[in-house]
This record gives structure tokens, C-alpha cells and sequence, in this order.
């Protein structure tokens, strides 16, 4: 098999973890894993009562993201599984991806923040809906935080009074996970914590 990145050949060497299926093989070889930077950043918030991003938004990380979600390489939705599975191994929260807007989700073929979750094995629950078809990458910082009503619930969904965890690729100015939080709050959600794979500068 082939590194997913720069395709070169990987070396396969088994550990006691894949025996038992606990962690998932690399998609990527040593030298791009190494690539991209750790940051592993864990703070309390307001609306958003903890975030956990695990990695910074560096050159690598950027193109791992374009090939991902623009050129819809949807293979490399596994890469990060064995990261997002430390940060989400819980048993006392429901995990919530932020959602595409449905004509978005129709342009890109698919949701890259479910399928990272599917790739994951993470089980979720798909309660929000996004109510625009904006693009927050190509915004400035002060139209990001300007945004509201970026999500409601879903018709039919049960938010109960426990915690939910949001994931996210990136946070940026944390617009999206605040709006996000707080619908799920007056929904009747007790507490609200997310994890991003990415943390860029605002």
C-alpha cells in the first residue's frame, strides 16, 4: 500500500494494537505524518464550555485539506482516525459533526467531517441543520464573527440534558462552534464541548 500523501510505499509493521483492533492502520507514511504540527491546544470557553483542537493550520495541513474536501478525496478521510478516536473515546456524550448546507453536501459529494467520523468509527448524531450556503473561508474575520442563525435542529431530534461534543475540521474565530452550542443549548443540552482536528489563526 501507498502513502495517500506523496505515494510512497508504506511499511507495514503490525502492532499489538491492530491485533486487536484499537487502532487503525496508517494511510499516510512517517515523513508526512511528521509534517504536520501537533498543537494539542484544551481550553474552557464560554458558550462552548471546553475545546480540544489537536493540530495547527500549517502548509501540509492546507494541502491535506484541498485535496480532501475540494478535490473530494474522500480515501483520505482516515488519516486522522486514530487522533479524533483519543479525543472522542467517551462513553457519556453524543457526538454532533457541524454540518454542510445540503447544496453544499451536493457540490463536494459528500460531508467530510461525518465521513471522517464514519472513517473513525465513531458513532454520531446528525441533529444540526445549516441555514446558509456561506463559506467561511472566504470571509473576513469580522464577517465570520458578524454571522448568526448558522444552524437550527433538526426536525424530530430528541436533545436531551447531557452533553453533546461538536467536531469540526477547523476553528478559526469559533463563530460556528459558538452558534452551534448555543442552538443546542435552548434546545435543552446541559453542556457543550467541541474538538477540531485543526486550530488556525483568527
Amino acid at each position: 500500500m501507498n502513502c495517500l500523501l506523496c505515494e510512497q510505499k508504506l511499511a507495514s509493521i503490525p502492532s499489538w494494537q491492530s491485533l486487536f483492533d484499537i487502532e487503525t492502520s496508517s494511510l499516510i507514511c512517517g515523513n508526512c505524518s511528521k509534517s504536520f504540527e501537533r498543537v494539542d491546544i484544551k481550553e474552557e470557553g464560554d458558550i462552548v464550555d471546553h475545546i480540544t483542537s489537536i493540530y495547527t493550520y500549517n502548509e501540509p495541513m492546507r494541502e491535506y485539506l484541498h485535496q480532501f474536501k475540494f478535490l473530494q478525496d474522500v480515501a483520505l478521510a482516515g488519516v486522522f482516525a486514530n487522533e479524533l478516536r483519543g479525543e472522542l473515546a467517551r462513553k457519556d456524550a453524543i457526538i454532533v459533526p457541524i454540518p454542510m448546507h445540503p447544496k453544499k453536501k451536493i457540490e463536494r459529494t459528500f460531508a467530510h467531517v461525518e465521513e471522517m467520523l464514519v472513517a473513525a468509527g465513531i458513532p454520531f448524531e446528525d441533529l444540526l441543520m445549516k441555514t446558509n450556503t456561506e463559506v467561511m473561508g472566504e470571509k473576513t474575520r469580522e464577517e465570520r464573527l458578524a454571522m448568526q442563525n448558522l444552524f437550527v435542529i433538526k426536525p424530530g431530534s430528541d436533545i436531551q440534558n447531557t452533553t453533546y461534543i461538536l467536531v469540526d475540521d477547523i476553528y478559526t474565530t469559533g463563530t460556528t462552534l459558538r452558534q452551534a452550542a448555543a442552538v443546542l443549548k435552548e434546545a435543552g443540552a446541559d453542556r457543550v464541548e467541541a474538538v477540531t482536528l485543526i486550530r488556525a489563526e483568527n
